[in-house]
């Protein structure tokens, strides 16, 4: 189906409504659940503890991706120790100093019995967004890209940097938010400073794109000597349905 008129990122009366004041990310990678209860894992986290960080002004969008066996045996790069990362968790923040009430928060539900243990923990990181671009067949424009309905996310992470146009170019891909960690401390990540993080967001299956987006990549990292740490499919969380995708 194609939507009806002029995309959003072509009409300045659209973008001078707003563009959005998300500025920073928070990624949280983790491995899968140690005793396999992923799905309830998933629950208690989509219906619980992921609401309650929307109560922060400085939250404006959050998203869960997992990867299973599929997305795995369709990744294009995944080297140690990154190769151990099932689930993604991001909040989209309109600023790193919202970190702070963030962890308030996180201790105030932990005080009040409402946490489960947490995955095991491959990364964390706080990222400045730096670019967005959006397909034009998919009309909205690329500032609300976290609002929009995906079925999954194509993760980038490397060191180095390339332009996200040709990703673009790829069926199923949507639209490329990137974004360069920052220099935070321990206590909130443990990601390297000028790392890069690019989320592209599917309007198809995670792994058949990902099949697609392997030439792409590996043309990416040569040409423009991009060291890759994760290239990988994910596919979104689908709420009351925590076990159709699992690692």
């Amino acid at each position: 189906m194609t939507l009806p008129g002029t995309p959003s990122d072509e009409v300045d009366d659209v973008l001078a409504a707003g563009r959005g004041d998300v500025t920073t990310l928070f990624v949280s990678m983790a491995r899968r659940h140690p005793d396999g209860t992923d799905a309830d894992y998933l629950r208690w986290h989509t219906l619980d503890h992921r609401p309650e960080q929307h109560r922060l002004s400085a939250v404006r969008a959050s998203l869960r991706l997992v990867s299973t066996p599929q997305c795995r045996s369709a990744r294009a790069a995944s080297p140690a120790p990154y190769d151990e990362i099932d689930h993604v968790m991001t909040y989209f923040f309109t600023e790193p100093a919202g970190m702070e009430s963030f962890l308030a928060l996180s201790k105030a539900l932990g005080d009040a019995g409402r946490k489960l243990p947490l995955l095991p923990p491959v990364e964390r990181g706080v990222y400045d967004v730096s670019g967005r671009i959006a397909a034009p067949r998919i009309k909205i424009g690329a500032d609300v890209l976290p609002w929009w309905p995906t079925h999954g996310v194509y993760l980038l992470l490397e060191h180095g940097d390339a332009a996200p146009d040709p990703l673009l170019e790829i069926d199923g891909v949507a639209g490329v938010w990137t974004a360069t960690s920052l220099p935070v401390g321990a206590r909130l990540a443990s990601a390297s400073a000028g790392q890069k993080v690019s989320y592209c967001f599917l309007d198809d299956d995670p792994v058949l794109t990902a099949e697609r987006l392997q030439p792409v990549l590996h043309e990416r990292w040569r040409r423009d000597g991009v060291e890759p740490l994760l290239a990988a499919p994910f596919h979104a969380v689908v709420p009351h349905e925590w076990d159709r995708y699992v690692p």
